[in-house]
């Protein structure tokens, strides 16, 4: 049964299953194990980047896109919740109609990129999705009256994800907002490690490996590279509008930044490219160290974070789940 949920990928390494279970026992109960709004706050967004940064990895370890729009997307999910949220009011009805909107825009928009890029070099089409990325922050930050302009958008919730709701002692609507976040994260995860595992992630990898020899034997590389842009779109989306579920805001800063496109790519660098286990530790160990490293070392936090890159990428060139799969 663990064999077919995780689509026969299994870690291959003694320590890291033992490391993977007990981030999965670790987000699981972390609400009571780490008590406290910070502990909270961080355990969520580990979750929500999970789910980020493996859906970036569809796309940059699986296929070999180098995409700098993936912000775009999850900027897309973010907003398309808050909109729907600050227009229509704090229902359920709300919330259905922003995620589905950031899903068609998501979609329609990866569908567009790839059509009319993918077809030019990897260099030309990363300039692209630089492009066009930068023209939508912009667009977000000027479009005042959609999207609150610089400030973003703060919105109530519907009754339910509320602090103040109880559905049972102990368990309020905030732990239930957490376990959605949770549980669909987890949901998203395993969805992407079935993808990347069918006949269709054995295609990406081929296309990733050597696209003109795909292209002779028959495949279409620009068909299946758009396709695996509008799932890793989708996928960001989703995540965006995680996101916007559990914080009660959307801003340009919190959702279209560049500098959480670096994130994301960090931390595909650092867990390793090419394996949904990588987006997992490489968003666990950098959320963690953008959380607390901070408080712990003061100002010069990112000078060690850097430094703390170059040694994993000089020690560990596959990531740390290659180097534990070696092993």
């Amino acid at each position: 049964m663990l064999k077919s949920l995780l689509s026969d990928d299994l870690p291959k390494s003694r320590w890291l299953a033992l490391l993977l279970v007990a981030i999965l026992i670790g987000l699981a109960v972390a609400p009571f194990l780490f008590p406290g709004a910070k502990s909270l706050n961080v355990a969520a967004r580990i979750c929500v980047f999970i789910v980020l940064a493996a859906s970036f990895d569809l796309l940059l370890g699986y296929t070999g896109i180098v995409s700098f729009a993936h912000t775009m997307f999850f900027g897309i999910g973010a907003y398309g919740v808050a909109i729907a949220l600050t227009r229509m009011g704090p229902g359920w009805d709300a919330v259905a109609v922003g995620v589905g909107a950031g899903l068609v825009l998501a979609i329609a928009l990866a569908v567009l990129i790839g059509l009319f890029s993918l077809r030019l070099r990897t260099i030309f089409f990363a300039m692209i999705t630089l492009a066009v990325a930068s023209a939508f922050a912009i667009l977000a930050s000027q479009l005042s009256d959609l999207t609150g302009g610089e400030d973003g958008l703060n919105y109530r919730l519907p009754v339910a994800l509320r602090p103040s709701f109880k559905l049972f002692e102990g368990f309020n609507g905030r732990l239930l907002d957490y376990y959605i976040v949770f549980f669909v994260s987890l949901a998203l995860l395993l969805g992407m490690l079935r993808i990347v595992n069918s006949p269709f992630g054995s295609v990406l990898m081929a296309i990733r490996e050597n696209p003109f020899r795909a292209e002779a034997i028959g495949y279409r590389t620009v068909v299946y590279r758009t396709l695996a842009s509008c799932i890793a779109a989708a996928a960001a989306a989703l995540a965006g509008a995680l996101l916007a579920l559990w914080s009660a805001q959307a801003s340009p800063d919190t959702t279209l930044s560049f500098d959480i496109m670096v994130d994301i790519l960090l931390m595909v660098v650092i867990g390793g490219m090419g394996t949904m286990y990588g987006a997992v530790v490489g968003a666990v160990l950098l959320v963690l160290a953008q959380n607390y490293l901070q408080a712990l070392l003061g100002d010069r936090w990112l000078l060690w974070l850097g430094l703390a890159f170059i040694l994993c990428v000089y020690f560990f060139p596959t990531g740390i789940v290659g180097r534990l799969r070696r092993r």
